[in-house]
């Protein structure tokens, strides 16, 4: 039976982490590091996003604050609430919620927010940072990801590593944070032909293609780390992953549970971009 890894120990781990170096940034700056979350329109679901956020803001001293637009925003307004964030020297760290109401294009959104403030780590700069091996502010999942990894002791050098799933959020960021450190690295995804057999090959499988417990145990290695990424609901409506977990954490070596796997890791490591976003600032 697998080992499984408890996502909510490590992010409360990670949280404590982050609340010690906010103390030291007020110490340092007469400050807390600021967080702006931009939230347009009336999508329930991200409205319930944001007031986790902020409340984990809350809870390690960053100084949260939600910049709520209407569904009929223009693109330039919220083009200008962006630029006024960047401007704002308290505010080290933006986040536009996606998705965005109407015909909102997110990609001129996210291109306008100040490569330093971007806590989602989308920015192009960003991206070519991570690709090129210099410093930037990552994508919260895959850093989450990587923390898990991390955590049991698991062993990226030389090993072979499977990522299901080539979304810029999760997919192509954890790839290169795997080859960062020296794994050997096959981005799959839904076009990839024999994936069961390309999947079992894995000492480490990343499970992020969308698409509810599509991973069974004919995918996966015996004693391989599992991390599944997914937040899909099954046919009764129950949270589940992209992992099958019954059948999967018979064989794998170690698993992520949904929820209570990578799912707090997440805003756990979007107080820690915050954080590292403002001293980077200060530096």
């Amino acid at each position: 039976m697998a080992t499984i890894i408890d996502g909510k120990a490590v992010a409360a781990k990670v949280r404590s982490e982050v609340a010690e170096g906010v103390r030291q940034f007020v110490q340092r700056h007469g400050r807390a590091p600021g967080l702006s979350v931009v939230l347009a329109g009336d999508d329930q679901a991200s409205a319930v996003y944001v007031r986790n956020k902020e409340k984990a803001a809350a809870e390690v001293g960053i100084n949260g604050r939600v910049h709520r637009l209407s569904a009929q925003v223009s693109e330039a307004e919220l083009l200008a609430t962006v630029r006024n964030l960047n401007a704002d020297d308290a505010v080290d760290g933006i986040l536009v919620q996606l998705p965005l109401p109407g015909d909102l294009r997110s990609e001129v959104v996210l291109d306008a927010i100040d490569p330093r403030k971007d806590v989602d780590g989308f920015h192009p700069e960003n991206v070519g940072a991570l690709w090129t091996g210099k410093p930037g502010l990552v994508p919260c999942t895959p850093r989450g990801c990587m923390r898990l990894l991390a955590e049991t002791g698991a062993s990226l050098a030389g090993a072979r590593a499977v990522v299901l799933g080539r979304s810029n959020i999760v997919g192509k960021p954890m790839a290169a944070l795997l080859l960062a450190q020296h794994a050997t690295v096959t981005l799959a995804h839904s076009r990839t032909r024999e994936l069961p057999a390309l999947c079992r090959e894995a000492d480490v499988l990343i499970a992020a293609v969308g698409r509810s417990q599509l991973v069974t145990a004919e995918f996966v290695k015996p004693g391989a780390v599992v991390i599944d990424v997914g937040m899909n609901r099954d046919d009764a409506g129950k949270l589940c992953g992209d992992v099958d977990f019954a059948s999967v954490s018979a064989i794998a070596g170690a698993i992520t549970p949904v929820p209570g796997g990578v799912g707090p890791m997440t805003i756990a490591f979007l107080l820690e971009n915050t954080l590292s976003a403002a001293n980077a600032r200060k530096g």
